[in-house]
């Protein structure tokens, strides 16, 4: 089953108090995870930045809700125990409790005040639905990650539009910036040099130059197939080389990708989307607009005093 939303657990978390004992934070992920039937590969979902488990993050957040109304306590580091209060918002809310139950506390509306969100219409909308289903981070990293899609498409977008050239530029900025190439000149030099057998250039693999890479880079209207791979490999075998990179604007079809993964060269595919990605990554076309600092409680801090 899909993942329960914040809200969704504010409930089952209360009820997992309900014996009245302190409850370590690790166990009550292990057993609301097991309550709701989560799978390993649910439990381990990260959020988009990598930085926290999407499951974790959200029963953190319902926590945090729950304790700003009063529901439970935090007697020490990483513990928790339910209240009198929760007690009775047990009995009261025996369905759900959620962030419009919540504003029925004094403390939490507070809560939401010192948040800038205080009215009603922050907690319900217009159709009596409940909003918030995401937690902050998730509201944020996906806010984010829809920035990065929107930038994406238009590095894309640029490249496509460009003279056919303007790809080989892309291309040198890039593995240098990724580590290869040593120098922007000596990259600039070697790509677009060989020409030979379909072949564009030649890119160092390290500083020294132990090893090279082979490139083609080309903007293409169609999906590039498996003969336009086979191509490139054996071009690559006249060169006695190991490694090569093939690079489009467009994309690959399957038997493209499924070719590459049984020959013993080794090839790796960049298409389009890949290629603006990797760009978005390493600074390549791209600008700083804005930087935001996320900040959170440092416990220890208070708990080494």
């Amino acid at each position: 089953m899909p993942i329960p939303d914040f809200q969704s657990l504010m409930r089952p978390l209360l009820e997992a108090h309900a014996d009245g004992r302190e409850h370590l934070n690790r166990d009550l992920v292990a057993h609301l995870g097991e309550e709701f039937g989560l799978t390993e590969e649910d439990r381990r979902q990260m959020l988009p930045s990598g930085g926290a488990r999407v499951f974790d993050n959200r029963i953190g957040w319902a926590k945090s809700h729950i304790t700003q109304a009063g529901l439970l306590s935090a007697p020490r580091r990483a513990v928790s125990m339910i209240t009198d209060r929760g007690r009775e918002a047990l009995r009261v809310y025996p369905e759900r409790i959620d962030l419009r139950a919540l504003n029925g506390f004094e403390e939490y509306r507070e809560f939401r005040n010192r948040r800038r969100t205080t009215s009603d219409e922050d907690v319900e909308s217009t159709d009596g639905e409940i909003k918030d289903a995401q937690t902050p981070e998730e509201l944020l990293e996906n806010a984010y990650l829809q920035v990065r899609r929107q930038i994406e498409g238009e590095l894309l977008a640029q490249i496509k539009s460009a003279p056919p050239e303007f790809l080989e530029r892309v291309v040198v900025d890039l593995v240098v910036r990724m580590g290869y190439g040593g120098s922007r000149k000596d990259a600039g030099e070697a790509l677009g040099r060989s020409g030979d057998e379909g072949i564009d250039g030649i890119i160092k693999e390290d500083p020294l130059g132990l090893d090279i890479i082979y490139l083609q880079a080309k903007r293409w209207e169609g999906t590039v197939g498996r003969p336009e791979i086979q191509k490139f490999v054996g071009a690559l075998q006249g060169q006695r080389a190991r490694k090569g990179i093939f690079i489009t604007t467009s994309m690959f079809t399957a038997d493209a990708l499924e070719y590459t993964s049984r020959i013993d060269t080794k090839i790796i595919l960049i298409d389009g989307p890949r290629l603006a990605k990797l760009m978005f990554d390493h600074g390549v076309g791209v600008a700083m607009a804005s930087n935001y600092e996320v900040k959170r409680i440092d416990s220890d801090y208070f708990t080494d005093n």
